[in-house]
């Protein structure tokens, strides 16, 4: 089975709704178009990021009118959007959608909130608490908002789950010039250059394919750093945005070239994930003597 998957790389306008409303549709639209069977939008991609105060104002619930243009949309195309959520209990998530068939199928909440240098997140938003894979007519996907990939744990409980990508949705800013990557040739920021190392070990350590979609633009004098990219589960390059910006990536996922790589190389039938719960029960405990 191949996925045709279209990942969209946009400047989302801080609070404007509208105005995002519409640049999902014609994406959306515009992919429907193109024979893509699912379209990727980055973190917050409905929003925008730096929502601060407004962040309560623009919260909806997963039922909220506001959403209905997706769920509708998602009858010709899965769609995975960023949206602030307000849950029953009143606390408000950093979200992504994934809606299919007319339906908000799933919904990840961010788990590892940043609160740290530039970053707030965590005084506006509550941390997600599970990394539950998507059941997508396409496959099994791991959903992962931004910083949620800077900790090993949600991608190493997607692989025990063996869900056949990561769908990583990002509002990441650029940050810092890559002495580095200017000596080999590729100028750029540091922090592009970074993501690239997580996303390939990611890949190689959990024989996983990677989609990552970040934005571009700028907010409160932040730009963000764009590089959307695409990795099959043996960390080969399917495709990258090395501008900053707006455009989209269109890739293919092959179920066929994901089974032989697992096959090649067996890790997930060699991973002895009950030592690693012993040994984090044998340190819990302890901690607590």
């Amino acid at each position: 089975m191949k996925t045709a998957v279209r990942l969209i790389q946009c400047n989302s306008r801080l609070g404007d709704w509208e105005h995002n409303k519409s640049m999902h549709q014609e994406a959306i639209d515009a992919a429907v178009r193109n024979g893509k069977q699912l379209v990727m939008f980055p973190e917050l991609s409905m929003t925008g990021y730096f929502l601060k105060d407004q962040a309560h104002e623009q919260a909806l619930s997963r039922d909220a009118e506001e959403l209905e243009f997706l769920c509708e949309a998602s009858k010709s195309i899965s769609i995975l959007a960023g949206f602030v959520e307000r849950g029953r209990d009143g606390r408000i998530y950093n979200s992504m959608g994934f809606f299919e068939d007319g339906m908000l199928l799933s919904v990840h909440r961010k788990v590892h909130l940043v609160t740290y240098g530039m970053f707030e997140d965590g005084r506006d938003f509550a941390p997600g608490q599970v990394f539950e894979p998507v059941r997508s007519k396409h496959g099994i996907f791991g959903i992962m908002t931004c910083e949620d990939m800077w900790h090993i744990g949600g991608a190493y409980l997607y692989f025990l789950d063996g869900v056949d990508a990561l769908l990583v949705a990002s509002a990441s800013p650029g940050r810092g010039i890559s002495a580095a990557g200017a000596s080999e040739g590729e100028p750029g920021m540091a922090s592009n250059r970074t993501w690239k190392t997580i996303q390939d070990h990611a890949c190689l350590l959990f024989q996983t394919p990677v989609l990552y979609a970040n934005r571009v633009g700028f907010e409160d004098g932040i730009i963000f750093g764009g590089a959307t990219r695409a990795l099959d589960a043996s960390a080969n390059e399917m495709g990258y945005l090395d501008s900053l910006d707006e455009g989209h990536l269109d890739v293919e996922l092959s179920r066929a070239l994901l089974e032989r790589t697992r096959a090649i190389t067996p890790l997930r039938r060699d991973e002895r994930p009950e030592l690693f719960a012993a040994e984090l029960t044998r340190r819990n405990q302890g901690e607590q003597a």
